[in-house]
């Protein structure tokens, strides 16, 4: 048998290479490194939102003002932080609540000082506030407020200067002064007792355990007795929370 040369066609030949030329290519494109994407290779508004992943981008990555508030999901703007101080430009007062402490500001119109206005709603003074430090105060039953104190609307037996004071004591008060138990008898409703009355003032001391105390009554005013004779009293007690 006679053995002959192997000839192709052109077209197979032209073929034969095509595919020398492909498979040459693969490997080449195999090899090849990954290739990354700045922004400049992204055309602007082409990622939407919903392809980013929830905080992956951090918003000192993001320019200033980039973010329109027409675009911020609201309750969205807390999570962002800024490069600096906010001013007062960048805060709309509308959005804030009333400052606490300015609150007595609202009642505190007909107030002298700002001592009354946390006090006294509408007091002149401090003396005829319903309230002290924010509580309730008031006076129990038989006695009745006076120059910022519970005063007894009676006056009770009569005993000596000092059981009086004892008893007053024992009240939680004390023996009114002397110039004050006399404007109290000018109240409304109000009457000394005609024997004289105690009042918490010393007049003078002429021995041991010997003093004057000064007395008070509706009829003769202010006088001084001895402490060992026996008067009625009264007690001031102070307001109750």
């Amino acid at each position: 048998m006679r053995q002959g040369i192997w000839r192709g066609t052109p077209a197979l030949v032209v073929s034969v290479i095509a595919l020398f030329v492909a498979l040459g290519g693969s490997v080449y494109a195999a090899k090849t490194k990954r290739v990354k994407i700045n922004g400049r290779a992204i055309k602007a508004k082409s990622i939407p939102g919903n392809r980013l992943k929830p905080r992956s981008v951090a918003a000192n990555r993001l320019k200033p003002h980039s973010i329109g508030a027409n675009l911020l999901k609201p309750g969205a703007v807390p999570a962002l932080t800024t490069a600096g101080p906010l001013t007062g430009t960048d805060i709309n007062e509308l959005t804030l609540g009333q400052v606490p402490s300015a609150a007595h500001a609202d009642t505190a119109d007909a107030a002298q000082s700002a001592v009354d206005a946390q006090t006294a709603l509408n007091a002149v003074n401090a003396v005829d506030a319903q309230t002290v430090n924010g509580h309730s105060v008031g006076c129990l039953p038989g006695t009745q407020q006076f120059a910022g104190a519970c005063w007894e609307s009676s006056p009770s037996s009569a005993v000596n200067a000092p059981t009086a004071a004892r008893k007053c004591a024992a009240r939680g008060g004390a023996l009114p002064a002397a110039l004050q138990l006399a404007a109290f008898a000018e109240e409304p409703g109000v009457s000394l007792d005609g024997e004289d009355e105690w009042s918490g003032d010393l007049t003078n001391v002429s021995g041991l355990n010997v003093f004057g105390v000064v007395t008070v009554s509706g009829g003769s005013g202010i006088d001084s007795s001895l402490s060992t004779t026996t008067h009625p009293y009264r007690c001031v007690i102070p307001l109750l929370h």
